[in-house]
């Protein structure tokens, strides 16, 4: 997914043990400090070792206000990787999960990415979930060819800039935008939208897409604005919109803005649809917006987990096994760990069982070819997307999520 407000550059990375907590064989971190590197006999490379410690970075916001999208992506990866270990001791090696908060920010994405390849036994990283903080850390990972593999980072650009380390599971920006276009125009009946945007690289690009699709099928644009994020009053860009009485309005951006939006819209009197890209996707939005959040659509590349069976199974196993509910991308951050540790386990052979380099983990990553993931089937092309990426639609109703279905 995504870029977050920049926040207040941290110059020590922070890592949360309490994020952590209880979790055998985690990395070794504390509240106040940067996590410890754990020793390790391996060289820079990290390779010719029969045996050894393999660590798997899971990066993403853990604090903050999109740190909804980190802790359910760390969450879903961390469960995937304790469901491994087993596997891995039997070949000798130790798996451990290392979580570093980027706080969804570019500044801060960069700092983690800096200290995370300071540690040989880190052969993969699984995030950053927002693209902002992806583009930034993707740089320093690319000079180490430490490969990523994001669960939700959708801006278009991001494998658009010939970084073979770059990696995503979920769909694009252009695939989600022009999807939610057509959606809207044919099944809400959209004549005209007012768009608007909170100026960041996700939250922009996608509203961008959108009005490249509107305009190409007739759909009238009534105004695109950009607005900062953070504020508590939008009133003066509300006003704006609401004057021009549009069918919809659609918000690119994030819960925190967009539950404000949505509910000094209704306050003013605009009573046609409200929709957003899966920035809206989180509780906090209902928190924030109150009943005002009743209809507010939007896509997301996650689709409905709980709707099959196994689905329902999963998250049963999964509650029970980390006492945590399951969240926006939970199942996605599972399916990026899991990606990632059959990389690594291909590696691993094709080394002839010694521990690989990160160069034949980013190897065997990029080669992935129809994995099939528990919710997610993953084969990634040159840049690094997934060709089976999906894009689904959903409604606040009533305080629930409701599942509308496959945006087509």
């Amino acid at each position: 997914m995504m870029n977050k407000r920049k926040i207040a550059f941290l110059s020590t990375v922070l890592a949360v043990g309490t994020a952590l907590a209880g979790c055998g064989g985690g990395a070794t971190t504390n509240s106040s400090g940067p996590a410890q590197q754990p020793s390790s006999d391996a060289g820079q490379a990290g390779g010719a070792q029969s045996g050894g410690k393999i660590i798997i970075a899971s990066v993403g916001p853990l604090s903050g206000s999109a740190s909804d999208y980190g802790e359910t992506a760390k969450s879903g990866a961390e469960y995937a990787l304790n469901q491994k270990k087993e596997e891995f001791k039997k070949l000798g090696f130790d798996l451990e999960l290392l979580a570093q908060d980027d706080q969804a920010d570019p500044k801060q994405a960069v700092a983690v990415a800096e200290m995370v390849i300071t540690n040989p036994d880190v052969l993969a990283v699984v995030g950053h979930p927002t693209t902002g903080a992806s583009t930034t850390a993707s740089v320093k990972y690319e000079q180490e060819k430490l490969a990523m593999v994001s669960p939700s980072a959708t801006g278009s650009k991001l494998t658009e800039e010939g970084k073979k380390v770059v990696h995503r599971i979920c769909a694009r920006d252009d695939q989600q935008g022009s999807k939610a276009a057509i959606y809207a125009k044919n099944q809400l009946g959209v004549k005209n939208a007012f768009i608007v945007h909170d100026k960041q690289a996700y939250g922009q690009g996608l509203a961008e897409e959108v009005k490249k699709q509107f305009e190409a099928d007739g759909v009238k644009i009534l105004g695109f604005e950009g607005v900062t994020a953070g504020e508590k009053d939008y009133s003066a860009i509300v006003n704006q919109i609401v004057a021009t009485n549009p069918d919809l309005i659609y918000f690119g951006g994030y819960y925190a803005e967009a539950g404000i939006i949505v509910k000094q819209a209704r306050e003013k009197g605009f009573k046609g649809i409200f929709m957003g890209g899966d920035g809206l996707d989180s509780a906090d939005l209902l928190k924030i917006a109150g009943d005002a959040a009743n209809n507010v659509v939007f896509t997301s590349t996650v689709g409905d987990i709980s709707a099959t069976e196994e689905g329902k199974k999963w998250i049963e196993e999964y509650e029970k096994a980390t006492g945590k509910k399951v969240g926006i991308f939970t199942s996605f951050g599972y399916d990026a760990m899991n990606v990632t540790l059959n990389g690594v386990l291909e590696a691993i052979k094709a080394n002839g069982g010694k521990k690989p380099t990160r160069e034949q983990v980013l190897d065997a990553i990029h080669k992935t070819t129809d994995f099939q993931g528990q919710f997610v089937k993953v084969s990634f092309d040159d840049k690094g997307d997934n060709k089976y990426a999906q894009v689904f639609v959903y409604k606040y109703e009533n305080g629930q999520k409701v599942y509308l279905g496959e945006a087509k």
